[in-house]
C-alpha cells in the first residue's frame, strides 16, 4: 500500500507523468485519447474565438477612458487586468465544458487500462444503448463534481477579505481544493464503474493522504505545462487508474502491496 509520508506523496505524484509512458507501450490505448485530445482542441478554439470575440466586442467598451494623462495610464491598466481576466474565464469554461464533453471517453480510457493492469478479458459486447446511458450518468456525476469544486472555490473567496494573510491563506487553500477536486475526478471512473459509494472514495484518500495530494499536484503541474494541458485529462485518468491498482493490489491479485 502506498503509504501516507514523503515516499508516498513522491509516488502519488510521478502516477500522472509515468502514464505517458504506459500510453506510449501500449498504443491501443492512443484512440481513447485521440478522441478526448480533438474534443478538447475543439472546445480550446472555440473559447479562444469567442473569448477574443467578448473581449473585443464587449469587455473593451467597459474600460472608462478620459482625457487627462492619467487615463492614459489607468486605460492601459485596466485593458491589461480585462486580457487577464479574460482569458482565466475562458479558460475554466474550457477546461470545465472540455471535461463534461470528454467525460465518457474518459470512463472507456479508465476500463480498458483496469484491464491492462489486471490482466483481465470483458467479454461484454459493445451496445450504444448501454453507451449512451452511462455516458448521461458519468455527465451528471461529472456536474455535480464541478458544482461542488466550484462552490468551494466561492466559499474560499471569502479568505480575500483578510487583510495581510487571507491572500496566501487563499493561494494554498486553492490550490489543495483543486489537488483534491483532481483525485476524486479521475478516481471517481474506477469507483463507479466497480459500483462503489462516495464514501468508499473518500476512505480511500483518506488513507492515503499524502499519496492523494501528490497525485493531485502533479496533475495540477500538467495543467501548467503548455501543450501538456490538452493531455493532463486521459493522463491523469491512467495515472488514477495505476494508483488505484498499486494501492489495491493484494485484494485484486493476492500479491504484496506496493509502497
Amino acid at each position: 500500500m502506498v503509504k501516507n509520508s514523503i515516499v508516498g506523496f513522491a509516488a502519488g505524484f510521478s502516477y500522472p507523468f509515468k502514464a505517458g509512458r504506459y500510453l506510449l507501450a501500449n498504443p491501443g490505448l492512443i484512440l481513447y485519447v485521440l478522441i478526448p485530445f480533438l474534443i478538447n482542441t475543439v472546445v480550446f478554439a472555440g473559447a479562444v474565438w469567442f473569448g477574443l470575440d467578448f473581449f473585443e466586442e464587449t469587455v473593451t467598451t467597459m474600460i472608462p477612458q478620459g482625457d487627462a494623462w492619467y487615463w492614459a495610464f489607468l486605460y492601459y491598466f485596466l485593458w491589461l487586468v480585462a486580457i487577464v481576466a479574460t482569458a482565466l474565464l475562458f479558460f475554466f469554461l474550457f477546461a470545465v465544458v472540455g471535461n463534461l464533453i470528454a467525460s465518457p471517453f474518459n470512463d472507456l480510457l479508465s476500463e480498458k487500462t483496469e484491464l491492462l493492469l489486471t490482466g483481465r478479458q470483458n467479454d461484454e459486447r459493445f451496445r450504444l444503448g448501454t453507451f449512451l446511458r452511462e455516458s448521461l450518468r458519468i455527465l451528471f456525476d461529472d456536474m455535480l463534481k464541478i458544482a461542488a469544486f466550484i462552490g468551494g472555490m466561492l466559499v474560499l473567496l471569502i479568505l480575500l477579505l483578510l487583510p495581510a494573510v487571507g491572500p496566501v491563506l487563499y493561494s494554498v487553500l486553492s490550490i489543495i481544493w483543486t489537488a483534491l477536486f483532481l483525485v476524486i475526478e479521475y478516481t471517481g471512473f474506477i469507483f463507479a464503474r466497480h459500483q462503489k459509494k462516495f464514501s468508499d472514495q473518500r476512505q480511500f484518500i483518506r488513507q492515503r493522504k499524502m499519496a492523494s495530494l501528490g497525485f493531485g499536484l502533479g496533475s495540477l503541474c500538467l495543467l501548467a505545462i503548455p501543450f501538456l494541458q490538452f493531455f493532463t485529462i486521459p493522463l491523469g485518468v491512467v495515472g488514477a487508474v495505476h494508483f488505484w491498482y498499486d494501492s489495491t493490489r493484494q485484494q485484486i491479485t493476492g500479491g504484496s502491496d506496493a509502497d
